[in-house]
């Protein structure tokens, strides 16, 4: 039988040293059983903090709070409380402290007093334990001890994820909501209408049917020596002015901070999520790439999470090209949003035509998908693209 986890190990405060990969950050005391940090001690060295953090220095602790809250799993994740329950743990939180901290989004780590080093506890070149991905996906716990050196405990997003070593590459398995479980063929579908375009980096997701339940899988685009820096991490490196937009003011970070690209990429992302009516690209699902060690912007990062979209929470009868949805992130409006798009240039339409071909096929895969919802799904596609490329012709045709 299970035996549970020693709770002991997650209790009380403990001190830690904040690194980047190896570079030492800063010192803190931590209240483990929550990971709340009680007191900032030595900043070392600031030019590493995490993006968006100590703009105001008066206000460093409670950044890091609110920062090192965002990667524990969420309280809305799918299984969470299965979990906890299973283990015996007060939150998600002390799964985060039992994992260091270390994600494969990042190289941000928490070092207990200084004793490890970053070469043999990191997730990128390292194995890691797979009990928590097991419970989280229904799995009954082992007998013995559970391992939770996992980065299953710093994943973020509502639906069921894990990580598995596949073929010597760090991948994401993620499921779908609700009796359809479309979500996985909307990451599989998304992944192939910008291959045809071929004009922005874009996570490639396939689609893995176990245990009659679709899954997306996809490789991992952080590396060792890079990191994932958000847009909502990106707007908070300035304060914003109220005369400016939220979309200005990110491109205006953007430029600020020497990320290249970012207008013509958001002119591809904002079309593409008016397309497949996108209700969830919120600030946290898409931004830039940053070496962690030159601490330069690469570019922005590659279009990926884009499963909450073409219907996934709609019933049959409800589907239709017109379909109303509240989009995100800088206006609920479609259309409001879509005007933030200043060139149609690199959307090519044309391209995608045949690519309702590629949605009925995935859709055939799935066992959770019935042949009504499939037709309908494939209809209602095939004329919001119609409907897109007029959209766009009497845009582009419209006088200045």
């Amino acid at each position: 039988m299970f035996d549970g986890i020693d709770i002991g190990r997650y209790s009380g405060i403990k001190a830690y040293t904040l690194m980047n990969k190896n570079t030492p950050v800063l010192e803190c005391s931590i209240e483990a059983h929550r990971a709340f940090i009680k007191e900032v001690g030595k900043i070392v060295n600031p030019e590493y903090l995490p993006v968006g953090v100590g703009v105001n220095k008066s206000m460093i602790r409670d950044d890091l709070n609110s920062w090192i809250q965002g990667r524990a799993i969420p309280a809305s994740r799918v299984g969470i409380q299965d979990v906890l329950d299973t283990l015996g743990l007060p939150g998600q939180e002390t799964l985060l402290l039992a994992s260091l901290g270390l994600s494969l989004s990042d190289q941000y780590w928490l070092n207990p007093e200084g004793a490890l080093v970053w070469g043999d506890i990191n997730y990128f070149t390292n194995a890691f334990s797979e009990d928590v991905g097991d419970i989280l996906f229904g799995s009954p716990a082992k007998d013995g001890r559970i391992d939770l050196f996992s980065p299953d405990n710093t994943s973020d997003g509502w639906l069921k994820k894990r990580w598995k070593i596949i073929d010597g590459k760090r991948c994401l398995l993620k499921g779908g909501s609700g009796t359809v479980q479309q979500e996985p063929i909307n990451e599989a579908f998304v992944s192939r209408l910008l291959g045809r375009l071929d004009v922005v980096e874009h996570v490639g997701y396939d689609l893995v049917i176990i245990d009659e339940r679709a899954y997306s899988v996809c490789a991992n685009f952080i590396t060792e020596d890079t990191e994932l820096v958000t847009a909502w991490q990106i707007m908070n490196t300035e304060k914003r002015p109220n005369h400016v937009s939220r979309y200005e003011h990110f491109l205006g970070r953007c430029a600020a901070l020497g990320i290249p690209g970012a207008r013509e990429y958001m002119d591809v992302m904002l079309s593409l999520d008016y397309l497949i009516l996108n209700s969830d690209r919120h600030y946290r699902n898409f931004g830039a790439i940053r070496d962690v060690n030159t601490l330069q912007y690469i570019g922005m990062a590659p279009v990926y999470d884009s499963g909450t979209s073409l219907w996934s929470d709609t019933f049959e009868l409800m589907i239709s090209a017109d379909s109303t949805y509240s989009a995100k992130p800088f206006y609920s409006d479609p259309l409001e949003q879509l005007k933030l798009v200043s060139s149609f240039m690199s959307f090519d339409v044309s391209r995608l035509k045949g690519s309702e071909e590629d949605f009925e096929e995935l859709l055939l895969k799935a066992p959770t998908i019935s042949q009504e919802r499939r037709e309908r799904l494939c209809e209602a596609y095939q004329k919001r693209l119609e409907g897109f490329e007029r959209l766009i012709k009497e845009r582009t045709d419209k006088p200045v």
